[in-house]
């Protein structure tokens, strides 16, 4: 029967994705063709538009085919022009979906940095170039200390797509741990976190040096499955019964707007440390969510 629901719901994600994704194609080649601000301006809204439809589409399947319960909490008072910085923690692909639904429509298209191998993935890859999702090496701290030119590339996409973003209403998604938490990884970090791996400050500072006088606040999101991290094959096959997701939103302290990370070691410990205290509170709420005291 999992596989029977499977067959029946794969081909309706491949029809909505190519029924977006094509005239999306479309526009963004219009745009690229014609590289001017009036037709940037005209066009935005249409790529916009068109991703925001897709996300619909696929929450809407979420909520047809599967008997999943959303408990979401903290999204009051958010604007759908608005500037923000939204900050997550990281378990499965399946929290993408869950960030779309939560969000879309809610406040501007959330746009992540990727992987510059996701450039690759059939259609997405084009999709998310078309919508201007930054793409980056993330290097490792060995591969930058051996060759830093390869950090400063990862700074400067971070730099252009900064520019783009603060022309128009925008939410920059970053998943600050840098990859998907698992037990493995989180013991080979001697995390002091209970449920979390250690926050990479550097890529939010950088946005926030970039962008800070531009966004209006910090969304601090928190996604728990208290029935144990579920894969998308677990999502299609109606096993996860629940997800919980609060969400705080926080004024941008002035002190680091236009602040140097990379040459300001007073400043990097300082941020350091205030991120540190995100994720201690965010610790704290992921054991009261999965203790059904929220």
């Amino acid at each position: 029967m999992v596989w029977l629901r499977v067959a029946l719901i794969l081909p309706l994600i491949v029809i909505n994705t190519l029924a977006h994704c094509l005239p999306l194609f479309v526009v963004a080649l219009f745009k690229a063709a014609l590289p001017f601000q009036v037709v940037r301006r005209a066009c935005n809204p249409l790529l916009t538009g068109l991703a925001e439809s897709w996300i619909a589409v696929n929450s809407a399947m979420i909520h047809a085919f599967t008997a999943t319960r959303f408990t979401v909490s903290g999204t009051e008072g958010l604007e759908r022009d608005g500037h923000y910085l939204v900050l997550a923690n990281h378990q499965s692909w399946v929290d993408i979906l869950v960030l779309q639904k939560v969000f879309n429509r809610r406040i501007p298209l959330l746009r992540f940095f990727l992987k510059r191998s996701l450039f690759w993935v059939p259609v997405l890859g084009l999709a998310w170039w078309a919508l201007d999702f930054p793409f980056m090496g993330r290097y490792t701290r060995k591969q930058i200390a051996k060759n830093p030119e390869l950090g400063r590339r990862d700074m400067e996409v971070t730099r252009k797509a900064c520019e783009k973003f603060a022309s128009i209403p925008v939410a920059v998604m970053n998943f600050v741990e840098g990859t998907r938490f698992t037990r493995e990884k989180h013991a080979g970090q001697a995390s002091p976190f209970k449920h979390l791996l250690k926050p990479k400050s550097g890529g939010v500072a950088f946005v926030l040096d970039a962008m800070g006088k531009g966004l209006n606040a910090l969304l601090d999101v928190t996604i728990v499955y208290p029935k144990g991290i579920p894969s998308m094959m677990d999502l299609m096959a109606n096993r996860l019964p629940e997800v919980k997701v609060l969400v705080r939103k926080l004024p941008i302290p002035a002190e680091f707007i236009g602040r140097n990370y990379q040459e300001d070691r007073n400043f990097r410990a300082q941020f350091q440390q205030w991120m540190n205290g995100l994720w201690l509170q965010k610790d704290e709420d992921i054991s009261r969510l999965l203790e059904n005291k929220a």
